[in-house]
């Protein structure tokens, strides 16, 4: 009896042949679909928690709606490179949706592990904040890299079973994303109690003149509305 590889070259093996091949070819893809998944999982992971560094940008956003503390407060996070790391965020992000979604992962489950990283950018923001402002009382930013960070873990885990075991994950993904809510409600409080203690004018005058001791970046601001 022949074994596998013989049924290719025999009469009615051509029709198994072919459908060996094309099972081969998919399981390839998608061995190669997780792996460019996982790739940009680690580039967006190091973008998120990485900021060494904050300096004077862009005058405070004064419009109403949902902003981060760096546009509260009219500074920019850069990373080790120099680079915005919000930008850096944005262009990451971008690449790992395309990837998730190319690789069958439902948007929803995306968006949660998307918006984690935006959550753990933000807190390592407010992080970088409080440690030049010589860690304010209220914010506690240990506690809040934690719980984003815990909270970005959970969102990977659901994303990767999802790409892994797409039918078994699918009885457990509603009471996740249940529990998801729940805790990124939480933490979008405990970031929203943060940044109003470090946006308050007082602080923010402190960290200004820290950050830019001589009032020449400041006075560009002043420019920048002029007619």
């Amino acid at each position: 009896m022949p074994g596998l590889a013989e049924l290719a070259y025999t009469t009615g093996g051509g029709v198994v042949g072919a459908a060996l091949t094309n099972y081969f070819t998919k399981v390839q893809e998608r061995r190669q679909l997780r792996a460019e998944v996982y790739r940009r999982l680690e580039a967006t992971r190091a973008i998120s928690g990485g900021v060494p560094e904050i300096r004077i940008g862009l005058p405070p956003n004064t419009l109403t709606g949902r902003k981060s503390v760096a546009d509260a407060l009219g500074i920019a996070a850069v990373l080790e490179d120099g680079t915005d790391a919000h930008r850096a965020l944005h262009e990451a992000l971008s690449e790992l949706l395309t990837a998730v979604l190319v690789a069958g992962i439902p948007r929803r489950v995306a968006d949660f592990a998307a918006g984690a990283h935006e959550r753990v950018l933000e807190s390592a923001v407010i992080a970088a904040v409080d440690r030049r402002l010589g860690d304010v009382p209220q914010v506690n930013s240990a506690r809040l890299i934690q719980a984003a960070q815990e909270y970005r873990a959970e969102t990977t885990g659901l994303l990767l079973a999802v790409l892994w075991h797409p039918w078994r994950a699918r009885f457990r993904a509603r009471s996740r994303i249940r529990n998801l809510r729940v805790a990124v409600h939480a933490l979008h409080l405990q970031q929203e109690a943060a940044a109003a203690a470090l946006t308050r004018p007082e602080q923010a005058e402190t960290l200004h003149r820290r950050l830019d001791p001589d009032g020449t970046l400041r006075e560009t601001w002043i420019e920048d509305r002029l007619p």
